[in-house]
């Protein structure tokens, strides 16, 4: 009898022990309120949290079991990598996460960042999946100055980890300290080519090779479509712009904006920025705006805060420009945070094609199109939950 009540013990154990966050058969968590964030690394004041999506509307499942015995897979930084045949366990390491999202298989993390946890809606891979992340292990910090938790990722024991980096010797590392597999993947921008491709090793990987193909081509057919409509405009026909309140590296005002900026770059926008010689983000002396005097303005929602409190103090210098004076001030809204947020910055470049070039943009419904992007890529609408937490898209005004 005693020997009975132990085996039944030990089954009870058993079941306890293989239930965890991220997969298929496991009861789904209720959608909980996503907390505004308040952490140093975000870039932007965080938003208004507001409560997390129904679990039907979260990314597509994984497809399909991969093949059962042992495989090697070759990640974009041409590391070649040995990795089970069939693949339920990933965690997400340096913001991977979000890639994870894109490739569809949310469903399989089962470890990634604290801040990634949270589901803030400034990050809308993570709110979207907030289902599957809300329950996971926390095996790094996440932000600016994110920090790895070796020992929850030893414990975790994950089947692979996919980590965002472009440095095969930290790869290389990781996983000879932790004798787990690493797959490195890595993008600069949504046009980089690393970008899609790092999409479909995550599909190789995961077996959801087809979800990851369906939003690669999706991502190409939006680049090629925004450069057709706009590259054979002439440089003399095309408005000045100015893109400001940009974070990088904490919240920044009228002065923070950015040269070489992606979603500028995509449409082939006339931006003044590109003028100084500057490579990305950069703080412009005013006086230098003035001298510009951009026909139209974008600025970041998130940080109107610091727009607004400058303008109490400047109000001449913001009144002049020809932009305000004509009430061309649009939104731009912001996309880094723990990296870059594909979906956002290429949502920002239609609503920046629609602004800047209405004759070759009429056909498109950017509201639509916005809402394709973002079902596409996390399953999910949401311009709704933008506007919610006071940074989606639409027309600006200074001072309010």
């Amino acid at each position: 009898m005693k020997r009975t009540i132990a085996i039944l013990l030990a089954a009870i154990l058993m079941i306890g022990i293989l239930a965890g966050c991220g997969g298929t058969k496991t009861e789904t968590p209720a959608a909980t309120e996503a907390p505004a964030a308040t952490e140093a690394p975000k870039a932007t004041e965080a938003p208004k949290a507001t409560e997390a999506p129904a679990a039907t509307e979260a990314p597509a499942p994984t497809e399909a079991p991969a093949p059962a015995g042992p495989r090697t897979v070759t990640d974009v930084l041409g590391r070649s990598v040995e990795i089970p045949g069939e693949v339920n366990k990933i965690v997400g390491l340096s913001s991977a996460a979000r890639f994870i999202v894109y490739a569809g298989a949310a469903d399989k993390v089962v470890g990634l960042s604290e801040l990634e946890i949270k589901g803030d809606p400034g990050m809308p891979f993570a709110y979207a999946a907030h289902q599957y992340f809300a329950n996971c292990t926390a095996v790094s910090s996440g932000g600016s100055g994110d920090t790895i938790y070796t020992e929850e990722l030893v414990v975790l024991d994950p089947e692979v980890i996919i980590m965002l980096t472009s440095e095969a010797a930290k790869a290389d590392e990781l996983q000879t300290q932790l004798e787990i597999p690493v797959i490195a993947v890595t993008a600069n921008g949504f046009t980089d080519k690393n970008f899609q491709n790092s999409l479909m090793v995550i599909g190789e990987v995961a077996g959801t090779a087809d979800h990851a193909e369906t939003v690669c081509k999706a991502i190409q057919g939006w680049i090629d479509d925004m450069n057709a409509r706009t590259k054979d405009i002439p440089e003399a026909d095309k408005p000045a712009v100015y893109n400001g309140g940009m974070g990088f590296r904490g919240p920044h005002g009228f002065e923070g904006t950015s040269a070489k900026y992606p979603p500028f770059m995509a449409i082939n926008a006339k931006n003044v920025a590109d003028e100084t010689g500057e490579k990305g983000a950069f703080l412009v002396d005013l006086e230098q705006v003035t001298v510009w005097d951009p026909d139209i303005i974008f600025l970041n929602p998130s940080n109107m805060y610091l727009v607004n409190e400058d303008y109490a103090k400047n109000a001449a210098f913001y009144d002049n420009l020809r932009a305000v004076k004509e009430g061309k001030l649009y939104s731009q809204v912001n996309f880094n945070y723990f990296s870059t947020n594909m979906e956002l910055a290429i949502a920002d470049a239609y609503y920046a094609g629609t602004i800047i070039y209405p004759e070759q943009f009429k056909d498109v419904d950017f509201n639509a199109k916005a809402e394709e992007i973002f079902n596409t890529m996390i399953g999910m609408d949401y311009l709704k939950v933008l506007d919610d937490n006071g940074i989606g898209f639409g027309q600006m005004t200074i001072g309010e």
